[in-house]
């Protein structure tokens, strides 16, 4: 009896040892293709409003861009007037302003936890990192890394911690 199915004569039956083999390599190779439960969820599209002329704000979006999220980026010069019709405080400012769904993503956030947000669905307006933090995403330098908050802020300004790196 043959062993690999294509030693078998044209038109015979399968053995039960080979149907269970190509059971077995097909269910595994549906497993392998299948999307994993993260990746079957699919991101919203973020806008981010910046100033055409900050680095660490593209540095940022290349951060977010990896991370799995397609971002369109609005280059302006009047960020003032976009962080306060998205309502982020002035104490919770930072160089770029994100929209993702029903929340605004405020300074360096990192993707993750913007991910984390987006499943939770908090009762808020959305996460801020005040100023721009060293070795946050998108401002990186070197080896330093400064120790941060992020803040979950709702829609009058009430802030928590919501994470700390």
């Amino acid at each position: 009896m043959p062993t690999n199915p294509s030693d078998r004569k044209p038109g015979a039956h399968p053995s039960r040892r080979d149907f269970l083999r190509m059971a077995v390599l097909t269910a595994g190779g549906v497993a392998l293709a299948a999307p994993t439960f993260a990746e079957a969820q699919a991101l919203p599209a973020m806008t981010v409003y910046k100033d055409p002329n900050c680095g660490c704000c593209e540095q940022w979006v290349e951060h977010v861009q990896r991370a799995g999220f397609k971002v369109t980026v609005r280059d302006t010069a009047d960020m003032q007037t976009v962080k306060a019709s998205l309502g982020v405080p002035d104490a919770l400012g930072s160089c770029h302003t994100a929209r993702i769904g029903a929340y605004t993503v405020e300074g360096h956030v990192p993707a993750d936890l913007i991910k984390k947000m987006l499943t939770e669905k908090p009762a808020a307006r959305g996460l801020a990192v005040p100023g721009m933090p060293i070795g946050s995403p998108g401002m990186e330098q070197g080896g330093r890394k400064d120790r941060y908050d992020v803040l979950l802020f709702d829609k009058a300004g009430k802030t928590k911690v919501y994470a700390s790196r």
